[in-house]
């Protein structure tokens, strides 16, 4: 049984624990069968949370577009601003590092109010400066939200990358260059694939927060799964139903990557090839090949 399935069980496992504990030993107006079917009557409406996942599955494919498209353009951009500061290149080293400080230094709630209140700002001030007839409604609401996180993503990938670099052997790095190899030809046969051996387990992490990060999307009105989740409880006053749906298909999402991810690390990973049992155990007489070599001579 892996992991993730034995924590997900002692979890539920203590939940009926305690549950049951509470339900014997503290004596209230129902007994235990009355209690639960008076939760279940008058406190929790099952029919209300069971509703609630079609609407919520059914933005899926929305949080999806936006971790994946930030996911993407965050790692170019973080490599980008990791080679960068490797290589101490000087002005856009300074550039970087205000910007990796600015975004790591404020919530991403407040990154996305920026952006959003921001682009129409800059595109007035176009529209005034050049003549131009730019208007804010021809952008869609997903622009907004992507850039923010791809950003934010960036920020925060470009120092795991760099240190993943970093982590690479220079023995391996000067046996390419050893072979004839050109710099970008060993950066990119034998820095990078090794450095992603390193990367892919912390890189994985931040693409499960990036997806539980797009519940913040609706600041800038795009409907994703837990706008959807407010909308249908706010539509039926069954919040808190709603709000557990959408944490169900969270936890169910982010338990397929994390998954993945460990299935894509242990790919990834260089293991030294078994030896067979046969190849260790000696045979027959160890000094027969010295005697017949000694009785040549």
């Amino acid at each position: 049984m892996k992991k993730a399935t034995k924590i997900a069980l002692a979890i539920l496992a203590i939940i009926i624990i305690v549950i049951a504990f509470v339900s014997f030993t503290v004596k209230g107006a129902y007994t235990f069968n009355d209690f639960w079917t008076m939760f279940f009557d008058k406190i929790f409406n099952w029919e209300a949370f069971v509703q609630a996942f079609k609407p919520i599955i059914g933005r899926v494919p929305t949080s999806f577009i936006i971790t994946l498209v930030a996911m993407i353009i965050g790692l170019v951009l973080g490599l980008f601003l990791a080679l960068i500061k490797i290589n101490k290149i000087p002005v856009l080293n300074q550039i970087r590092l205000v910007f990796v400080s600015f975004i790591r230094g404020t919530p991403i709630y407040v990154q996305l109010l920026l952006t959003y209140t921001g682009i129409p700002l800059i595109l007035k001030a176009v529209n005034l400066n050049y003549g131009t007839t730019y208007s804010i409604n021809d952008i869609s609401p997903m622009l907004f939200v992507i850039l923010t996180f791809a950003f934010n993503e960036a920020a925060y990938n470009s120092e795991t990358i760099r240190a993943a670099i970093e982590s690479v052997d220079v023995g391996q790095i000067e046996a390419a260059k050893s072979l004839g190899m050109t710099n970008s030809q060993v950066f990119w046969r034998v820095t990078l694939p090794e450095a992603a051996t390193v990367a892919v387990a912390p890189l994985g992490n931040s693409l499960m927060g990036l997806l539980k990060g797009t519940s913040l999307a609706f600041v800038a009105g795009v409907i994703e799964m837990t706008a959807e989740a407010k909308i249908f409880g706010g539509s039926n006053f069954r919040i808190f139903e709603s709000y557990l749906a959408v944490a169900l298909v969270y936890w169910a999402i982010n338990f397929v990557f994390e998954n993945l991810i460990r299935l894509l690390e242990k790919k990834l990973q260089i293991t030294p090839k078994k030896k067979r049992k046969n190849d260790l155990i000696q045979t027959g007489n160890p000094f027969d090949h010295g005697m017949s070599t000694g009785g040549n001579v």
